[in-house]
């Protein structure tokens, strides 16, 4: 870092989603300053770049190699992850990289070594980790409040039904949607994996089963610990976002509920009205997404462990990956390194 102590920051990626995290971290993170963005598409870097008051860099290179960036954020398509990763660790850059690392475990692999040889400082995008409903279920957890964890329950529905040609090349229902909550019920429970079983089907739209994927499945995930994890994924809810957490323990439940667009409720004769669910990602998860920057951070200025390893970021892609193989064997599949 330099002499001030901040964090001078370099995004690769300013897509929806990249853009969002720009937008982030030159609003919103305490000792962090958005230096340059790059995006594939130079139109999309000018434009981000004039409204955030940044510099556009040429390419990917160049951003990375600055001497005015201490640390990269990843926020590109998913096959371009390696890549950054490894221009990064030449330039021994710190990187906060989105989910998924890969759409490949031999590459998440290639990605752990060029981190461990690099010794770079290194974070998975996991936001939801830093959610702060979601995060009081895993203290309630880590303090013993519910007791022995026995069961845990993750709905993870989305309101829009994505593009075809998104899940032509999204890896599949598994890896690009439900690989949140395979990494949520690790957190969670607190406990590696050790047996996938997953069911689904195409319940909602017969083109998503033409692309090759499904669009509504159920896993259930037995942890080292005994505890049993089910998670449910929709492609489509009609009536919002729907992201609901369960720890169940021997000694009570922990919880974390849906965000509407606001709390209040009317009551009348006909009954009670209250607001729809938040139907953006974006909007659900904007509280957790400034704090994962705050927490990326804290762990460059302070030191310490990853709050996110790269292991916790190939651990859900081996559930995934278990999940889509016991979808086709219709049977359990044992893991290892989950």
């Amino acid at each position: 870092m330099n002499a001030t102590n901040e964090v001078r920051i370099g995004l690769v990626g300013v897509g929806r989603i990249g853009r969002m995290h720009a937008e982030i971290v030159s609003r919103n993170v305490p000792g962090a300053r958005l230096i340059a963005v790059y995006d594939a598409s130079a139109q999309l870097s000018r434009d981000v770049a004039k409204d955030l008051h940044v510099d556009a860099a040429h390419s990917m290179e160049e951003l990375v190699a600055s001497d005015d960036v201490d640390a990269i954020g990843i926020c590109s398509s998913t096959n371009t992850h390696i890549d950054v990763i490894e221009a990064a660790a030449r330039a021994g850059k710190a990187v906060l990289c989105e989910k998924p690392l890969s759409n490949s475990l031999l590459e998440v692999d290639r990605a752990i070594a060029l981190v461990e040889s690099s010794g770079i400082p290194f974070m998975v995008g996991f936001n939801r980790r830093f959610d702060p409903g979601h995060q009081a279920v895993r203290e309630a957890v880590e303090a013993g409040s519910v007791g022995t964890v026995s069961l845990v329950r993750i709905s993870s529905r989305d309101p829009e039904l994505p593009s075809l040609d998104y899940l032509r090349v999204s890896g599949g229902l598994f890896v690009d949607m439900a690989i949140h909550d395979l990494d949520m019920a690790r957190y969670i429970a607190g406990s590696p994996v050790v047996q996938v079983y997953a069911q689904g089907g195409v319940l909602i739209d017969a083109a998503i089963g033409e692309a090759g994927d499904i669009d509504t499945a159920v896993t259930v995930l037995t942890h080292a610990s005994q505890a049993i994890t089910v998670i449910d994924n929709s492609r489509r809810a009609t009536y919002g976002y729907d992201q609901r957490v369960e720890a169940f323990g021997t000694l009570g439940m922990a919880a974390s509920g849906n965000q509407r667009l606001h709390y209040a409720e009317v009551s009348n004769s006909f009954g009670t009205s209250a607001q729809p669910l938040q139907r953006s990602f974006v909007d659900r998860y904007a509280e957790a997404y400034q704090r994962e920057w705050v927490a990326f951070v804290r762990y460059l200025r302070d030191g310490g462990p990853s709050p996110v390893t790269v292991y916790d970021g190939r651990a859900p892609m081996v559930l995934a990956q278990a999940a889509a193989e016991s979808l086709r064997l219709g049977a359990p599949v044992g893991v290892d390194g989950g």
